[in-house]
């Protein structure tokens, strides 16, 4: 078997991680893993560990993943994954559950595929980053105890009290889509998470991101646009627009963003560009 390390999140699946590290230790003779206090921490371990290791599985949700792989991009080393977010969109996108002996039967196999990532100006991402909306229900969701039921109670205040954003592109080839936005999507994945697809046409090995421009809309239409987006059927209207673009720049009046569903502040001017074939990722 590959050398293998497991970066646990200690604050992801309600902090009930230590059955998953007994049934590990059972399993795996010798097994390295390091339960995560900080981003810091998470570097400075897979520094540590980069020469000796050949797979680093992240165990968390996307906002663990990301930490994980950024340190792996265009590395060689393979990134894996043992889900334990509340959303695990890009797990879901990669096809890990969670199984930890179908993970261990992928580990022995040692199958890998190479996919692109993006950065927000010289941030990485590897599902889906946005700003305006989303990034405001990230925001005020980090304060609640987090769970699929508090996200839709959060979204659902926001959104009666949120002001559109303000986006102005760089390029005149894409000033035509400059105006007011409830919120704007990059999207390298096809879904936020817990199966709610924004770009159900991406794709990580294209060499683009998917640009969603949704406009604030009635709420009579609120229905129709949650019933397309969880049976991946969202498409282009007068409300939704998609770009796919392998770069583009913009500058936009906030500086709150989410970054594979982790808050970030962000200044503008934004630059996004595609990385790809970027990530090694178990298969």
């Amino acid at each position: 078997m590959k050398k293998v390390a497991f970066i646990i999140n200690p604050y992801s699946a309600k902090k009930n991680y230590q059955p998953f590290v007994d049934s590990l230790k059972k399993r795996i003779e010798k097994a390295n893993f390091y339960i995560s206090e900080s981003l810091e921490g998470t570097e400075t371990f897979i520094k540590e560990n980069f020469e000796n290791t050949d797979i680093f599985v992240a165990v968390g949700g996307d906002g663990t993943i990301s930490s994980v792989a950024k340190s792996l991009i265009n590395t060689g080393k393979i990134l894996a994954i043992f889900p334990a977010g509340s959303g695990n969109g890009f797990s879901n996108e990669t096809n890990f559950t969670k199984n930890l002996d179908g993970l261990l039967a992928k580990i022995k196999a040692c199958q890998f595929r190479e996919i692109d990532t993006f950065k927000v100006n010289d941030q990485l991402s590897i599902n889906v980053s946005g700003t305006g909306f989303d990034g405001k229900v990230v925001k005020e969701f980090e304060k609640t105890s987090r769970g699929f039921k508090n996200y839709i109670q959060v979204s659902i205040k926001t959104f009666f009290k949120y002001k559109p954003i303000n986006v102005k592109f760089k390029s005149e080839k894409f000033k035509q889509h400059d105006g007011e936005y409830l919120m704007l999507n990059v999207a390298n994945t096809r879904q936020f998470g817990n199966n709610a697809y924004i770009a159900p046409h991406a794709s990580t090995v294209d060499g683009l991101v998917e640009i969603v421009l949704v406009k604030k809309f009635p709420l009579t239409y609120g229905a129709l646009f949650a019933t397309r987006m969880f049976t991946k059927n969202l498409k282009e209207d007068k409300y939704v627009t998609y770009l796919s673009v392998p770069e583009i720049e913009f500058s936009v009046n906030t500086k709150d963003w989410h970054l594979d569903g982790e808050y970030n502040e962000i200044s503008s001017p934004v630059h996004i560009k595609v990385l790809p074939k970027s990530l090694k990722i178990l298969v």
